[in-house]
């Protein structure tokens, strides 16, 4: 358990915690030449049954609230230390109203310096500290009077943090490993070394993890060791203050607090998130596009804050919002934070990440809102069933599961439970609900009636073209999986590259058949190299514009292809050179231009023109300058229809 300090400046936190732990947790020259608390200071505590209770130090005065949140956001448990002689102050109730943002609602008080009043001002001060804490998230905490300096008082006090800790439950550990940053340093013969505390997840020594957020891609580092709790571990897990001794091509200079250590896949950093806010009682009404510090983390970045409910939060309402950042940071779903005034002067709001993945249109609608508000539920299958209602191109589930921090063990079970139909595309995968994929192949084939309407000549739609008409944002992936089912069932047929209904025929007039009948035999003299519409005119005799509009009514019937301008090839030469570009596939993984040609003779001009007819049609798809079959409509249905 991690046990945090707070409360005004020379209230004895740091005393309060030596007494208890028997650590000076003042590090810096600065503060013990000073005597007060700069920085986070660290101590710890072993216990009877051999764990140990971790305490984080925090400073008091008002201008360094930016260390003491840095130091807040990774406790459990909240030791608020008052004064006797003082009761409470300005930074005490500021700490406690941060702590309320945060989301934290475990504590003690601790009521020192209780050897320098008397016995009436003790109970008066219990008092005052009752009137405080009414209302607030630590309203019942026990009070504890006590003389850090003296000892009075401190056996009580530890014997209760035992009693805590032993009824803690521990954070669950899934999700990807995420730490952040508060510390970094070298030791000799050690190399860098973070600490901080583990919001997610496990890590252990040898595991590969990303510094971020640091340039494009971060900075890639291997635990060479570590300590959970100032002990030696083989691991450490979310809740857990760990030093990582890290090994990788960096320097401690490249490193700072606000960072996260995190699992590669967890790696994704970003400017702008949404989340609800709330504003305290105590403070005017927040309002749209407000510059702001933002504290999530151990970071502190200033950003704007753009409401998405009205423009402005009266005091005590909460509200919806985007948090629009100056740098990048990390965050899940789920991560508390503060919000600061632009001169980091006064507290505005407190909130907590609800979508990491915004969108760049449309923030506003009710669709919208109304996800963001399923979102405001801790079970992830809550905002998934309304997203997949929502999401008529499907969602991506990729990043769902990296907005709610899922790891992989746990996103299986998931889709599963909200029953969705999902797709895969390579590392990818793509989830329907159950009546929108049954939409989805309504929508297509009611396309495909639309079109054999519009255009009876036509023996059907190209895939690419049909995908586009069905759903224009759905992916390719999907649309080939939902095609193949429709296929499956017989809802739908398909001659060559052309899809249509079963029972549709296209029909070409007997005068345009008589003519193709004429013309035809100048294309198979040479099939894989046809003679151009002009060439077929020349040497037909027939007009130009006359060749070139028939050729366009039997493209339309399926049996020619424009492969290229003014260039038509026969259904049964298309097959075969789709049938050599699944062997070129197979042979060597992808089609090239020079192997085409080497197969059909004849130039490399046109080897590429039928190459980029197959990627336009979506038989291939063009990787740099190969040519990769898709995979999804085998080579049978350019072959046998």
């Amino acid at each position: 358990m991690i046990i945090g300090t707070a409360g005004h400046i020379d209230h004895g936190k740091t005393t309060l915690v030596k007494a208890l732990t028997g650590v000076d947790a003042d590090r810096l020259p600065e503060e013990k030449a000073r005597g007060i608390t700069l920085d986070l200071g660290y101590a710890y505590a072993p216990q009877a049954d051999g764990s140990v209770l971790g305490f984080i130090d925090v400073p008091g005065h008002e201008k360094l609230i930016h260390n003491m949140l840095a130091g807040a956001t990774g406790i459990d448990f909240v030791l608020l230390v008052i004064a006797a002689d003082d009761g409470p102050m300005p930074q005490t109730r500021e700490h406690l109203e941060l702590l309320g943002l945060l989301g934290l609602d475990h504590g003690a008080v601790a009521l020192t310096k209780c050897d320098a009043v008397d016995a009436a001002r003790v109970i008066e001060a219990r008092d005052e500290i009752g009137a405080l804490l009414a209302g607030t998230r630590l309203q019942d905490s026990p009070v504890f009077p006590l003389s850090a300096t003296r000892g009075e008082g401190i056996a009580e006090l530890r014997s209760h943090l035992d009693a805590v800790a032993a009824a803690h439950q521990a954070r669950r550990a899934d999700g990807r490993f995420r730490l952040a940053i508060d510390r970094c340093f070298t030791l000799t013969g050690i190399g860098t070394v973070i600490t901080g505390t583990a919001f997610s997840g496990r890590v252990g020594a040898g595991d590969t993890v990303i510094i971020a957020p640091a340039g494009r891609d971060g900075l890639k580092a291997r635990v060479k060791s570590l300590h959970v709790q100032d002990r030696p571990a083989g691991h450490g897990q979310a809740g857990d203050r760990c030093a990582l001794a890290l090994t990788g091509d960096f320097e401690k200079k490249d490193i700072e607090r606000g960072m996260w250590v995190v699992d590669p896949a967890a790696a994704r950093p970003l400017t702008r998130f949404q989340a609800e806010l709330r504003v305290p009682v105590t403070q005017p009404a927040l309002k749209h596009w407000t510059t702001v510090h933002v504290h999530l983390g151990a970071a502190d970045i200033t950003g704007r804050v753009a409401l998405l409910e009205g423009d402005q939060i009266a005091p005590g309402a909460t509200a919806l919002a985007e948090i629009l950042l100056d740098r990048e940071t990390i965050t899940v779903r789920g991560d508390r934070f503060v919000l600061r005034d632009a001169s980091a002067q006064r507290t505005v709001a407190g909130g907590r990440v609800l979508d990491r993945f915004p969108p760049s249109r449309h923030k506003r609608n009710p669709a919208r809102l109304a996800l963001l508000d399923a979102l405001r539920d801790d079970d992830p299958a809550t905002s998934l069933r309304l997203l997949a209602e929502q999401s008529a191109a499907g969602v991506d589930l990729g990043r769902f599961a990296a907005n709610w921090n899922l790891a992989d063990d746990a996103v299986a079970a998931l889709w599963q439970a909200a029953e969705l139909r999902v797709v895969r595309a390579g590392e990818e995968q793509i989830g329907f609900s159950a009546a929108g994929w049954q939409a989805l192949g309504d929508k297509l084939l009611a396309s495909l009636a639309t079109e054999h309407q519009r255009a009876p000549d036509m023996v059907g739609v190209e895939r690419e073209r049909l995908r586009r008409l069905t759903l224009p944002t759905l992916t390719r992936a999907a649309f080939d999986t939902l095609v193949a089912e429709l296929l499956a069932a017989g809802r739908l047929a398909a001659s060559r590259a052309w899809l249509h209904l079963p029972e549709y025929q296209a029909s070409l007039a007997a005068g345009d058949r008589d003519l193709f009948g004429v013309l035809r035999p100048l294309l198979d003299a040479q099939p894989f190299a046809p003679p151009r519409v002009r060439d077929v005119a020349r040497d037909s005799g027939t007009a130009e514009d006359v060749v070139r509009q028939l050729f366009r009514r039997v493209a339309r019937a399926g049996e020619l292809y424009p492969v290229a301008h003014d260039h038509y090839f026969s259904a049964d030469a298309v097959a075969q050179l789709a049938n050599l570009v699944a062997e070129l596939n197979a042979e060597h993984g992808a089609a090239r231009g020079a192997d085409l040609r080497d197969r059909i003779g004849g130039g490399r001009k046109v080897a590429i023109h039928i190459l980029e007819f197959f990627d336009r049609i979506g038989y291939t798809r063009r990787v740099r300058d190969e040519h990769v079959l898709r995979g999804i409509g085998s080579t049978h249905a350019w072959i046998n229809n």
